[in-house]
């Protein structure tokens, strides 16, 4: 309050002063009266505000004098102030000392503004040195980058165009064998492939290393032939094992590799030495192996009259000359029967070891065509394989370029294998023979494939070309025969199964059994018409036979003989089977009729008559016959005893089969009793229980106690 009115009042009572010559500064707050913009507005605006105050506007309302007020106040800061200029002087000891402390550190503060700066100086200084030094740096290292790239590059070439001496000695003067040649011509070889790139590229450097590496392949590929060569006519060594020397070519594989790349004219030359020797060797041993083969062979083989239908007869001795003459063969049925000679088919024999001739010659054995076949064909298989593979991986070939190969060396093999087969086929008729190796070329096919080896493909499909046509002309040449076949000129007539029907029992269950693996629909369509043909041979034949039993005798003994045959090695649900199984039963059950109606005709026919009226109802018509019904009961109570005994024994030499004799016995004396039984039952009509012969008949279960003496395993 003081201070706002020495504020408002102070400077008007100064300027009413009128002995003042110099107008002092008054303090007027905000207020500069010295200042030539001063505004009057402005001065009443101050005065207008300090008039707003708080503590203004109390002591106007208490009615302070205002200027005593200020006098008072004005004096208390005079006081006030020599108050405060005596403690300053007492104290000026001190403000002097401060003041000296002051001017020292302005000194002091002076001189370290100057180090600063100097030090700004420096580091700006050094900055820029540092700023330098990075870039030195960053220049530096990226030379030192391109000086490395450039020293690599550098130094691949550089040792790429080198030619040690090591390698000039090595190659040389080191045999091919060693294995440090081998090594130092892949060198060489990367050196020459080098030397070819720089060539394009006009290299100068090229052409210091051109001569000395050109001299080096020379002779790299001089030495290469020679091993080759040496090792080629080594093949043609006598009794050499040619897998030895090629196994040993195998092993530097990359002479080949280098010569193909380097010197083509010379690898061309040693392919071509290769597949002429190899060509040759081939065909000789094939052509004498072959050759030795067919000396074990069966004498006796099957010629065009060795046909199923051709007459079995024995040898004829001639008066003239003393000699029998030959019925073709010792014993004809071993044509058509497969016996022992299916085991070549076996995995066993199959892939087994080939025959060895003069070792059978020395024990004086004998094979039949398969067996020889087999072996010949096996030992083709496993040399083409091991050939083909040889070629592929020492001629680096594959596909067509690796199958014209080996035909070039194994086609005139194959071509006097083929020519062979076809001369031995024309005058063969031995069709068990042909079939078999049918299945052992089908076999064999399989086993290439297996070993993903196509190089005998061919070979395979010709073969087969070959031997299908013969088998199914030897087949129809059979199914003519059985056609042609006239029964009167077969000798005497036997209900025994005929040598014919077992011919074809034979050899269709052979033909049936092999076939399985690889079935061929041709085969099953001969084999059927084969079938039609013996079925009609068989009833043309029973005809001949006087009396319907004879007939049926002869067809089951034939029927059963040929299912049979069959069932041992067909499965039971082939077509010829069925097919038996179904003639066989229709003949059994019409043999049973035949031979029940001489002994029990009568009752047989009553019970069909009197079954017949009982279904129309007129069994009434039978009511007279008892005089016939009679004799029926009578007469069979009297000899049906006798008469089962008298069929049994009948049956039994009737049939060559035991346990058929006895199957056709058990159903004979079953079909009896059933018809007993509808005797019963005729007679047990309320037409005929007037009847006193009714209490004759034989109780059923007693008849069927007496007929299991009869009846083997009833």
């Amino acid at each position: 309050m003081e201070h706002a009115l020495v504020t408002v009042f102070r400077a008007p009572r100064e300027l009413m002063k009128p002995d003042s010559d110099v107008v002092s500064p008054i303090n007027l707050g905000d207020l500069d009266l010295t200042t030539d913009e001063f505004i009057l507005d402005e001065v009443d605006l101050h005065i207008q505000a300090n008039l707003e105050d708080d503590l203004v506007k109390e002591a106007l309302k208490m009615g302070v004098d205002l200027r005593q007020y200020s006098k008072q106040v004005e004096g208390e800061l005079q006081r006030i102030e020599q108050a405060s200029i005596k403690d300053y002087i007492k104290e000026s000891q001190n403000i002097a000392s401060l003041h000296n402390q002051i001017t020292a550190c302005d000194s002091i503060l002076e001189r370290m503004e100057g180090m600063l700066s100097g030090f700004q100086s420096d580091l700006s200084s050094i900055s820029s040195e540092i700023q330098t030094l990075q870039q030195q740096s960053v220049s530096m290292n990226m030379r030192l980058k391109n000086r490395q790239a450039v020293r690599s590059q550098l130094s691949q070439l550089v040792d790429e165009l080198v030619v040690p001496k090591t390698m000039i000695l090595v190659i040389l003067e080191s045999p091919v064998t060693e294995q440090e040649f081998l090594e130092q011509l892949h060198e060489l070889n990367k050196k020459i492939n080098f030397a070819k790139e720089l060539s394009f590229r006009e290299t100068l450097a090229c052409s210091d290393i051109q001569d000395n590496v050109d001299r080096l392949k020379i002779k790299a590929v001089t030495k290469i032939r020679e091993f080759i060569v040496q090792k080629i006519y080594s093949f043609r060594k006598p009794m050499t094992n040619y897998q030895i020397p090629q196994n040993t070519l195998l092993k530097y594989r990359f002479f080949y590799q280098f010569l193909l790349a380097n010197e083509r004219t010379v690898a061309k030359e040693l392919r071509d030495e290769y597949v002429d020797t190899m060509s040759k060797i081939y065909y000789s041993y094939f052509k004498s192996y072959s050759g030795r083969l067919l000396k074990v062979q069966y004498e006796d083989v099957a010629d065009k009259d060795d046909l199923m239908g051709v007459e079995d007869t024995p040898p004829v001795l001639h008066s003239s000359s003393g000699f029998f003459s030959k019925p073709s063969l010792k014993s004809r049925n071993t044509i058509f029967t497969l016996g022992q000679r299916g085991a070549v088919l076996s995995p066993a024999e199959l892939e087994g070891p080939i025959l060895v001739p003069h070792t059978a010659q020395r024990g004086d054995n004998r094979y039949p065509y398969e067996t020889l076949f087999r072996s010949q064909h096996y030992a083709l298989l496993d040399n083409g394989c091991r050939e083909y593979l040889f070629l592929s991986d020492f001629f680096m070939v594959a596909g067509n370029s690796a199958l014209d190969l080996f035909n070039s060396i194994m086609g005139k093999t194959l071509g006097m294998f083929l020519k062979n087969m076809s001369t031995y086929l024309s005058d063969c008729y031995d069709s068990i023979a042909v079939f078999l190796c049918i299945h052992v070329i089908l076999r064999f096919k399989a086993i290439t494939a297996k070993r993903n080896i196509p190089a005998l493909d061919k070979y395979w499909e010709a073969v087969l070309e070959l031997l299908w046509p013969r088998f199914e002309l030897i087949l129809e040449m059979n199914i003519q025969s059985i056609r042609s076949t006239d029964p009167q000129k077969l000798g005497v007539l036997d209900t025994r199964p005929h040598y014919i029907t077992r011919r074809y029992a034979e050899f269709s269950s052979t033909i049936v059994s092999i076939n399985q693996t690889f079935p061929n629909e041709r085969t099953n369509t001969l084999l059927g018409q084969l079938q039609v043909e013996v079925e009609n041979f068989v009833l043309k034949m029973a005809a001949e036979f006087p009396s319907r039993k004879d007939q049926l005798i002869f067809l089951i003994n034939n029927y059963d003989m040929m299912l049979s045959v069959l069932m041992e090695r067909a499965t039971d649900d082939s077509k010829e089977v069925e097919g038996f199984q179904q003639l066989l039963m229709a003949r059994t059950q019409e043999f049973i009729e035949e031979i029940l109606s001489s002994p029990f005709g009568g009752m047989i026919a009553f019970v069909k008559e009197s079954e017949a009226l009982m279904e129309r109802g007129q069994l009434d018509k039978l009511k007279n016959d008892e005089v016939r019904i009679t004799q029926l009961v009578r007469g069979f109570s009297s000899t049906w005893k006798q008469s089962v005994e008298s069929l049994s024994q009948d049956v039994m030499r009737s049939f060559t089969n035991f346990k058929n004799g006895t199957s056709i016995i058990q159903g004979a004396l079953t079909q009896l009793i059933q018809y007993y039984h509808g005797f019963h039952k005729v007679l047990n009509q309320p037409t005929f229980r007037s009847l006193t012969v009714r209490s004759e008949l034989i109780n059923l279960h007693h008849l069927m106690v007496e007929v299991k003496k009869h009846k083997p395993n009833f």
